[in-house]
């Protein structure tokens, strides 16, 4: 079975009939897109731990849900990697039913509340939707998503999903993150017995440890693994698949199959002078130890630099990510440097615009080319080479070349380097005969995520290099998918 086919339930005609009825189109397309709450910038700055985004009230939803026409022939659902059943749960919202809209989510997707907040729905599901060729803004899918799983989740009556019966057959899963967690909710409700082992004290992969509470909550993602638990998926924590245990060892406990979603934990950096510098450090390290470690907070002894003066190398989420905290952590001075135009940034443009609001500098067409210390040794500045956008690469992106003598030297005393990761070398070298590429990833057949072994399947950042959380889902479903029909004949 392939994502796509379970991704439009059977639609109630009456219930929807009469929908469409109470407003007409033009009515429906005059109502503007719904802005989404904020806490002020000049507050959030002082708090790692409150959520920016503070959510829709329900009058918001059921007005923001009216929006959608209810396309005969939904592409929304088409740019969903997952393939929820997004009209379904939109018109359930609308006609005021919330838990069936969330019950709707679950059908298909392990962490709605999660992909709520953090997927890039302006390039998936919104980025398909009819408004667009009205020259409109989409309908809000992702605060509407957000919306109805933390409607769930406050009101303490957690739906659980349909499960087959068990089937006594055991799947190991390496790695609790959104690939991992995403099989694991497929495979449980297929009536397997599934277990996931993470290497840290925490469940929740880089969901807990890359992304911060003001963008995601830690007790949002709490709530979605007690879902998971609530079908039956058991969790093992401190245990590394590839030391603690082997993939010999998996067979020995009777697993059947074991899918591997170990991410991609291992930070890349420039390769210019003075990285070695007190001072410097990955985005990785950073936000691992505030997030996952508690730097920071009262009570906790997890030591982390803080720096005034703070560069962020990188124009991703990650970095958007770092840059924020830095702020939170006492930077005076905060700055994003990025090779490339701001318009070329991969980060989410809402979180370009978050971090403006707190009072983030942007540095674009800038790259740093060395770093100098003091006489301790401790990074004091950078020096940074300005660029100007040549012709296209293979990508389709003009490339940034340097500008002939135009570098300019910048104190800072902090240095966060935020460009790129690569996959965690564990598992792909612990395995003979396993099929590796070049970059280190585990190669898969794209329909079934299915590896070189017969029994071993794979997704997210081990088979990308860098995912989304929402395409890492989606491996996650494709891989349950054919492991399912492989296991069960």
């Amino acid at each position: 079975m392939s994502i796509s086919d379970n991704t439009i339930a059977p639609r109630d005609a009456a219930w929807r009939e009469e929908l469409r009825q109470s407003h007409s189109a033009k009515e429906r397309t005059a109502i503007p897109r719904v802005k989404m709450p904020e806490l002020d910038a000049a507050y959030r700055v002082t708090t790692c731990s409150e959520e920016v985004n503070q959510g829709l009230s329900e009058e918001q939803a059921v007005i923001e849900a009216r929006r959608c026409l209810d396309c005969p022939d939904p592409q929304c659902t088409t740019g969903c990697p997952v393939g929820i059943n997004i009209p379904g749960f939109i018109k359930n919202i609308e006609r005021g039913d919330f838990s069936q809209a969330a019950s709707v989510l679950k059908e298909t997707s392990a962490l709605p509340a999660v992909c709520g907040r953090v997927c890039p729905q302006e390039k998936q599901c919104e980025s398909r939707c009819i408004y667009h060729k009205m020259k409109k803004q989409p309908v809000a899918i992702g605060y509407l998503e957000r919306f109805a799983a933390d409607r769930e989740r406050l009101s303490g009556n957690h739906a659980v999903p349909v499960k087959a019966p068990a089937n006594g057959i055991k799947v190991a899963v390496v790695g609790s993150g959104p690939a991992g967690l995403s099989f694991a909710g497929d495979m449980a409700k297929r009536g397997f017995a599934v277990t996931v082992y993470e290497a840290l004290h925490e469940i929740g992969g880089v969901l807990k440890y890359g992304i911060p509470e003001f963008r995601l909550p830690n007790a949002v993602v709490d709530v979605e693994i007690d879902g998971l638990k609530a079908l039956g998926v058991e969790f093992v924590r401190n245990c590394i698949v590839g030391k603690t245990l082997s993939y010999e060892d998996l067979h020995t406990l009777g697993y059947k199959g074991v899918f591997v979603a170990s991410g991609a934990g291992l930070p890349r950096f420039m390769g210019i002078p003075g990285e070695n510098f007190i001072g410097v450090l990955s985005s990785n390290e950073y936000l691992t130890r505030v997030n996952l470690m508690g730097a920071g907070r009262e009570g906790w002894d997890t030591p982390v630099l803080r720096g005034k003066r703070v560069a962020v190398i990188g124009g991703g989420n990650t970095a958007m990510d770092s840059v924020r905290t830095a702020r939170r952590m006492g930077a005076d001075r905060a700055m994003i440097v990025y090779r490339r135009s701001e318009e070329e940034m991969p980060a989410r443009v809402e979180e370009v615009k978050h971090a403006k609001e707190e009072g983030v500098e942007f540095l674009t067409l800038n790259n740093p080319v060395e770093y100098l210390a003091d006489d301790q040794g401790r990074v004091r500045a950078m020096r940074l080479q300005r660029m100007e956008l040549g012709e296209p690469d293979e990508s389709g992106r003009r490339s940034p070349v340097p500008i002939e003598g135009a570098i300019d030297e910048i104190e800072v005393d902090m240095v966060i380097v935020s460009v790129g990761v690569s996959p965690n070398p564990l598992i792909p070298s612990s395995i003979e005969g396993l099929e590796v590429s070049r970059r280190g990833t585990i190669v898969v057949s794209e329909e079934s995520m299915r590896s070189s072994m017969p029994d071993l399947y794979a997704g997210g950042d081990i088979v990308r290099g860098g995912a989304t959380v929402i395409l890492a889902m989606g491996d996650g479903r494709r891989a349950a998918a054919g492991m399912a029909s492989a296991l069960v004949q």
